[in-house]
């Protein structure tokens, strides 16, 4: 089972890369999120086409999160619960035994700012909400677009993106280590333990060119799920194509499930 999360920086430019990926790497699910459409416009008849099903939770301009699957898609989630927020962020669904749950977590703006509490809070909402769902679903993915990187090995610059700064500050990768503490594991590190490999370049300086990026799209798998994580990675052709998302896709894979 291919599960996939891709920030698509605004689907109804990037629809024809997300139907040329899918037809390329063929995942079983896969987690969009800044799909920026309304629910109106969400392109579910051309998913279709292609074999995948689609829920979605969308707005105007901003935010925006998608599941798309093969298989039936099963007890929707929009949002987290008891906890209000007019931006549409979260979703979460079962696929074939496995509970999803698509983040696109909040950037924060800068160190201090009203964004940056903002993003602690609904962080610490998402923790409470997850520990609630593991001990009703064990079988679990977090994967989405986390605006964190975990630590240096997943920054270019590590003395740039010092503890002081928006994605990599000491508050941001405490919130992500309480996610891990539930008893998730980042999939990607499961299998690879060298740094230099990103998820997310700025469209500014040259940064794809240059390779100056960040790995802040995750894949988290639980406990339950550890011992049949086989494969992760970051497809990067996707970020070279023209008019590209600044986010490259992230994938995990699992072997088949026992009922």
């Amino acid at each position: 089972m291919k599960i996939a999360s891709w920030n698509v920086n605004s689907l109804n430019v990037r629809l024809p890369h997300l139907e040329a990926w899918l037809a390329q790497a063929s995942p079983d699910v896969v987690a969009l999120q800044e799909t920026k459409l309304e629910d109106s416009r969400f392109p579910d008849t051309a998913l279709a086409a292609l074999g995948y099903r689609s829920v979605f939770a969308g707005q105007k301009t901003y935010n925006g999160v998608a599941i798309l699957a093969r298989s039936p898609i099963e007890d929707v989630q929009i949002g987290i619960p008891d906890f209000e927020d007019e931006q549409r962020r979260v979703i979460a669904a079962t696929v074939d035994g496995v509970r999803i749950v698509d983040l696109y977590v909040v950037n924060g703006q800068s160190v201090g700012s009203d964004k940056y509490a903002y993003k602690l809070r609904w962080l610490e909402a998402v923790h409470d909400w997850i520990a609630t769902e593991l001990r009703t679903h064990p079988r679990m993915v977090v994967l989405g677009d986390f605006n964190i990187a975990p630590d240096e090995r997943d920054v270019h610059d590590p003395a740039a993106w010092h503890e002081g700064h928006i994605l990599t500050s000491s508050a941001e990768r405490d919130a992500l280590r309480r996610l891990y503490a539930l008893g998730l594991h980042d999939a990607y590190r499961l299998h690879h333990e060298a740094g230099g490999v990103f998820s997310w370049w700025d469209y500014r300086q040259a940064g794809f060119r240059r390779d100056l990026g960040l790995r802040i799209d995750l894949t988290l798998v639980s406990d339950a799920l550890r011992p049949l994580c086989i494969a992760a990675g970051i497809d990067r052709e996707p970020r070279s194509w023209e008019r590209p998302s600044d986010h490259a896709p992230a994938w995990v894979e699992l072997a088949p499930l026992e009922a």
